[in-house]
């Protein structure tokens, strides 16, 4: 089993909200149990930002924090494809460009293809079949928002200070 090192740890991340999500652990005590604090926190910022339609800003921190991660690891492939997943929202509502979006969420399928259901807090069972659904109906990403830790949270303030100090 992994472990937790300095350049991934982050002390100021809160435990998950209800159920034990992959990459967390009770008795884990740095980072309050995540084995990747710094991607918990980018988790969340980038969440709240992409169900408040700020796309852009929920795509770099999905990026910033990839960029910890070497090929071939559940992380890096997460990331990847939720850095997909926000960049063809941002091509479907900001350019119309529906082929844009259709290209990058076929990639982020196959990058969130293993990735456990309940990783970091996100529904990723959601994620695939919600972007899956976009690739015939572009539409059913309008009203859509990812799941974390139960909920669609928003993002306020703090989420988009955070995006600008990692773009």
């Amino acid at each position: 089993m992994r472990t937790v090192n300095d350049h991934t740890r982050d002390d100021t991340v809160a435990p998950p909200i209800g159920d034990s999500p992959a990459g967390w652990a009770r008795e884990r005590r740095a980072s309050n149990g995540w084995e990747h604090g710094t991607l918990r926190r980018a988790v969340v910022h980038g969440v709240r930002l992409h169900n408040a339609g700020a796309y852009h800003a929920a795509h770099d921190c999905f990026e910033a924090e990839w960029y910890n991660y070497g090929r071939g690891t559940t992380e890096s492939a997460f990331l990847h494809g939720m850095v997909q997943v926000a960049a063809g929202a941002y091509k479907h509502a900001d350019f119309e460009d529906d082929a844009g979006m259709r290209s990058l969420f076929g990639t982020a399928r196959q990058y969130l293809a293993g990735v456990p259901v309940d990783y970091y807090g996100v529904d990723v069972r959601d994620v695939r079949e919600t972007i899956g659904a976009a690739l015939d109906d572009p539409t059913e990403i309008e009203e859509w928002g990812v799941t974390l830790d139960g909920e669609r949270p928003v993002a306020s303030e703090r989420d988009y200070a955070y995006a600008e100090r990692v773009e």
